[in-house]
């Protein structure tokens, strides 16, 4: 693997673990105000049958978002060493 190619990896990663950490908090809190307000709730999907994102699993997909941005940051992390080590070997 070439060491551009690691860093877009690392790069590409973070930006996925991102666009899904965005996503999972948007359900977040579209699941807790919907809980606030039941009777529009009610109201609702009495006339539109709109579904509300699971709590639970908005949570895990937070949760997984963050180790994923936390492995690619890794990734990155060690791409930087390792060309720092081929410069210093050629320098």
């Amino acid at each position: 693997m070439e060491i551009q190619s690691a860093f877009n990896s690392g790069v590409q990663g973070f930006q996925k673990a991102t666009e899904e950490a965005s996503l999972a908090a948007a359900n977040i809190v579209a699941a807790t105000s919907a809980n606030r307000d039941e009777n529009t709730i009610s109201q609702t999907s009495m006339n539109n049958t709109q579904k509300i994102p699971d709590l639970n699993q908005s949570i895990v997909d937070l949760k997984v978002a963050e180790f994923q941005a936390k492995s690619s940051v890794q990734v990155i992390k060690t791409a930087d060493e390792v060309l720092g080590t081929l410069l210093d070997v050629t320098a």
